[in-house]
């Protein structure tokens, strides 16, 4: 399961998500960038559908 953190990187708040939490190189992003996301969520989740059967599961390192 991934984990969900709340940071901050110069004085503005981010979002850091991580495979596990050995995770080497963790998805992080801002406000600016989160607000985009939930604009284009229903996008977001069509992507994933269409390529997530083409592709192997990612590996847990």
């Amino acid at each position: 399961m991934a984990i969900v953190e709340e940071s901050e990187y110069k004085g503005n708040p981010v979002i850091v998500l991580k495979n596990n939490e050995d995770d080497r190189y963790p998805f992080t992003f801002g406000l600016k960038k989160a607000k985009l996301v939930l604009e284009h969520i229903e996008d977001i989740k069509k992507f994933v559908e269409k390529n997530d059967k083409e592709q192997p599961p990612p590996s847990e390192e």
